[in-house]
């Protein structure tokens, strides 16, 4: 998984996926790529934003839902905590050390 969310995180498109997620979460296809379009000046396909968000579900990074014909995709931020937590600064408590 680690591979997965290394490679996710390297690609600057993705990066500004999550930018956007980040701001508001729970957007469609069609708002996130409106979003990259006007806000990044980014002019990529339907298709290709498609399959950077499907290198992010695949890393954890999004979480995808239906509501009807429409697929929502929101931002999951634990992969990244679990980054964090695998290398701890020294010094740093443990989150089962900071409880009393």
């Amino acid at each position: 998984m680690a591979d997965d969310l290394f490679k996710a995180l390297a690609d600057p498109t993705r990066r500004a996926i999550l930018d956007e997620l980040t701001e508001k979460s729970g957007q469609t296809l069609f708002e996130i790529c409106s979003r990259l379009s006007m806000k990044h000046r980014l002019g990529i396909s339907r298709q290709a934003v498609s399959q950077h968000l499907a290198s992010l579900e695949a890393a954890g990074l999004i979480e995808t839902r239906r509501e009807g014909r429409y697929k929502f995709h929101d931002l999951n931020t634990a992969p990244l905590r679990q980054i964090t937590e695998r290398w701890p600064l020294p010094g740093t408590p443990q989150p089962e050390e900071s409880t009393p």
